[in-house]
């Protein structure tokens, strides 16, 4: 009799893997709310893109590797990273850099390692680093100018700018903007001070506004998770307590040099990044004292990353940069049964 042999894990969880990735969807829905206010219709169609095409070639690879395509593609897995890197994209993100993203994620940096609970990356952030390397351009300069800052697009007109970047009448300049973190890296670097930058209305008006409130509601989701069990609180708390303090003791060192601590945690992915990314159960370390060094790490390496590095976030690259320290910070953190020798 021939049996079938199925991957790993081998003991069954008492909450399925498809319920897991449900309840992390269901928490981002505040934050996809939030964001279509503020930057109009152009996240749910990257949203839908990247979704297709992360069916699409999960349903390739599996039969490739002979695999079962209803029962893995069920399990919602690559749904979540196409949302997840969706979500890190600028609104108008041509359709092309949306699709290479989501295969890269889906086939290499997750296929070709093993499947799901294989992957040693973040496969949404490997992705997302890819477009960042590959697509500099398209991903600076498409960051739509939100609701109270900008003219704003119809849906049209975002289709439009998506799939044929067609941009409206009055140009791109009349609705695209700099983040808030892209803009103060960018007048640091020509001297300015910052209480120059803050006298400047949009950093205190609208677009600083909008990002304050997309955190606040991606925090939201992330509370939701905790509350259901779906994460548990070290990565989380421990990738917020690395950024503010390191925000923090330079805030404090030299203020007109250095964004305030809140301002670190309410602007660009901090909070996407500490709830939805780094706690991705698969590259994530596994005890409790290294998720706690884990997510610290993160934290300190994206403030630096923002601070002295080219690029104004950094939480994608810190994500990918612990993902590398995990089996070397599982190593020395997970306790070893009693009677087992150091090798």
């Amino acid at each position: 009799m021939k049996f079938q042999v199925e991957p790993a894990p081998h003991i069954i969880s008492a909450r399925p893997v498809p319920q897991v990735m449900r309840e992390v969807l269901y928490a981002l829905i505040p934050a996809v709310v939030v964001y279509t206010w503020y930057f109009g219709a152009g996240l749910i169609v990257n949203v839908a893109i990247a979704c297709a095409v992360a069916l699409a070639s999960e349903a390739a690879i599996l039969r490739l590797r002979r695999r079962d395509v209803r029962l893995y593609l069920s399990d919602y897995s690559a749904v979540v990273t196409a949302a997840l890197l969706a979500f890190a994209l600028p609104s108008l993100t041509p359709w092309y850099v949306t699709v290479t993203g989501t295969l890269f994620a889906i086939v290499f940096a997750k296929h070709l390692y093993g499947g799901l609970g294989f992957n040693p990356f973040n496969p949404a952030m490997a992705g997302y680093v890819l477009l960042l390397i590959a697509f500099p351009t398209e991903m600076a300069d498409l960051w739509i100018a939100p609701r109270g800052a900008g003219d704003g697009l119809s849906v049209g007109q975002t289709l439009a700018a998506i799939f044929a970047s067609t941009p409206p009448a009055a140009g791109w300049d009349a609705i695209t903007s700099a983040t808030p973190l892209d803009q103060v890296q960018s007048d640091l670097s020509r001297a300015m001070t910052m209480s120059e930058i803050n006298a400047n209305p949009t950093m205190h008006g609208s677009i600083v506004g909008a990002w304050l409130w997309i955190n606040l509601a991606v925090a939201a989701g992330g509370i939701y998770m905790l509350a259901r069990g779906i994460i548990r609180w070290h990565i989380p708390l421990a990738v917020i307590a690395g950024l503010a303090l390191m925000a923090t003791l330079f805030y404090l060192a030299d203020a007109d040099r250095n964004p305030s601590p809140l301002f670190h945690l309410t602007t660009g992915a901090t909070m996407l990044g500490a709830f939805f990314i780094a706690t991705d159960p698969v590259s994530a370390a596994t005890s409790l004292r290294g998720r706690l060094i884990y997510g610290f790490g993160i934290g300190v390496i994206a403030y630096i990353i923002r601070t002295w590095a080219a690029y104004p976030d950094g939480i994608a690259f810190a994500v990918l940069i612990m993902n590398v320290a995990v089996p070397a910070i599982d190593y020395f953190t997970i306790p070893k049964p009693y009677g087992a020798r150091d090798d």
